[in-house]
């Protein structure tokens, strides 16, 4: 049986982290099928499919989650 690979976190270039305040989302792609989030305050992690990350992608850049005022 092949082993589960980890997942290798990256954080966007367009985060600025501060060590004194680390509030970046962190994303990993490297596992087939799967994508996982991370915060990088608490460590939780939550993965979704390819297909879920795929459209959740989609409709962010159709605005469908802005905030209304």
């Amino acid at each position: 049986m092949a082993a589960v690979p980890a997942f290798a976190f990256r954080t966007s270039t367009a985060c600025q982290y501060n060590n004194n305040d680390p509030r970046c989302v962190e994303v990993a792609t490297n596992v087939p099928g799967k994508v996982a989030v991370r915060s990088s305050v608490t460590g939780r992690t939550v993965e979704f499919t390819a297909a879920e990350w795929t459209d959740f992608l989609a409709g962010a850049k159709l605005g469908e989650f802005d905030a209304t005022a």
